[in-house]
């Protein structure tokens, strides 16, 4: 079928909310391997952004892992088998200690969403504190809660030093964003509400890449769990060794910050619909105290825990992480020069292979350059090279490549970024 049969059809029987990368000119991919992606011409694109092919597309050992299960049993987690309890017990080998029940669902919504029904039963408490420009996922609940989608006036303000309330030449940033939730959670009880949780992405990705101040997350666990309350992180889109140094996110923080409660998603399956929210006795036995069985046909189910041990054995055997800390120094090396010679590039910022570069068209009033980040990702597509922009401007070039990304593969994108910033792109 040619590309535009298959535009045609989707036009036709696809719900027109669900957008398409591109829409001026779509790209049509029918394969991929590792960090690039084949169009119907056989036309190859660098994969700056599917952070859901986390150990590269179509790894071998996911798809061997995937398809060897399936040739023998895929059923529901009822029945007994060794690939939930060992993936259970290898994915929580990565984690604190006290962070120990798994509970497996088959989406980073779903995660998230299970996330808040097991916060609501602990704490009997109802109300939730965000970030602005969050966003967790497309079910009623967590929409609700998802300023990214639908604003809101109570969410806490994203901690972003570089446009944020408050920024880098503050005294104490982390301090003073964390104070922040306090007010909220003040406020709340002035009206007789009490806090159930504060939910926020360990690394804020469609809020623009933003990384919070160090020693933020355990003031606001500190006043979100005196309020009652409980702290899931949103490891979604930044776990599974994505920052490098660790295997979560969160850890960035110190190993005195343990959230409560956790949940992944996209990157453990590789491709495959899984996720995973992962907490602690305590909070599993409340869930439990409220006489619902908790079950989920496909969630846990031999395949997808076979793929999942695949994916956590790649990541392992390739040191990915390694790999996310080398290659994710040498992108942020080369973006800080680029950000020396143009002054459109207003900040960088990342951790390991998840960068933004924030476009600006005035350094000072931090005007966003909204137009100019889509010219950027236009003309990278043009050269088969697939980024996108994000924040709340769109004006955030992201990178959150699969872990295989290579120091080649970064030298060609800021050199074609470069290129495209100098007007001298061909």
């Amino acid at each position: 079928m040619d590309k535009n049969q298959t535009l045609n059809l989707r036009r036709k029987h696809i719900g027109p909310s669900c957008k398409i990368f591109f829409s001026h000119d779509p790209i049509k991919i029918v394969r991929a391997k590792g960090q690039y992606m084949y169009d119907e011409k056989g036309q190859r694109y660098l994969d700056c952004i599917n952070n859901v092919a986390h150990v590269g597309h179509c790894h071998p050992d996911v798809v061997k892992a995937g398809a060897e299960q399936m040739e023998q049993l895929n059923t529901n987690s009822r029945f007994l088998h060794d690939n939930l309890v060992l993936f259970a017990q290898k994915l929580q080998a990565t984690l604190p200690e006290r962070l120990s029940v798994c509970y497996f669902v088959n989406s980073g919504s779903e995660a998230n969403d299970l996330a808040l029904r097991l916060a609501w039963q602990y704490t009997n408490n109802r109300d939730v504190i965000t970030l602005e420009n969050a966003y967790h996922g497309h079910v009623s609940s967590l929409i609700d809660i998802s300023p990214y989608k639908l604003q809101h006036q109570s969410d806490a303000p994203s901690p972003d030093v570089y446009r944020g309330k408050y920024r880098a030449d503050h005294a104490d940033p982390a301090t003073a964003y964390a104070d922040e939730v306090k007010d909220i959670i003040d406020k709340a009880h002035s009206k007789r509400r009490k806090i159930a949780a504060f939910i926020a992405e360990s690394l804020q990705s469609c809020g623009g890449q933003v990384i919070p101040p160090a020693g933020y997350f355990q003031q606001v666990a500190k006043h979100v769990r005196k309020a009652g309350g409980v702290f899931i992180a949103d490891e979604v889109q930044v776990g599974f060794g994505r920052v490098g140094s660790h295997f979560w996110a969160f850890q960035l923080q110190g190993d005195d910050f343990v959230p409560d409660i956790v949940t992944m998603g996209k990157p453990i399956g590789n491709g495959h619909p899984m996720s995973c929210v992962v907490t602690t006795k305590e909070v599993a036995e409340a869930f439990m105290s409220s006489g619902m069985e908790y079950f989920n046909t496909f969630g846990g189910n031999p395949v997808s825990c076979a793929i999942g041990l695949a994916v956590l054995d790649v990541i392992e055997k390739e040191d990915l992480r390694g790999n996310a800390v080398r290659v994710g120094r040498h992108l942020t090396h080369l973006l800080e020069k680029q950000k020396e010679k143009h002054l459109l590039i207003g900040d960088i910022r990342g951790v390991g292979l998840f960068v933004g570069v924030e476009l600006v068209r005035d350094r000072t009033k931090l005007t966003p350059a909204t137009a100019e980040a889509q010219e950027v990702i236009y003309r990278l597509k043009e050269e088969h090279i697939l980024l996108s922009a994000d924040g709340p401007h769109r004006n955030v070039l992201k990178f959150k490549p699969p872990m295989c990304f290579s120091v080649e593969d970064a030298d060609l994108v800021v050199e074609k970024i470069d290129l495209i910033l100098t007007g001298t792109l061909p």
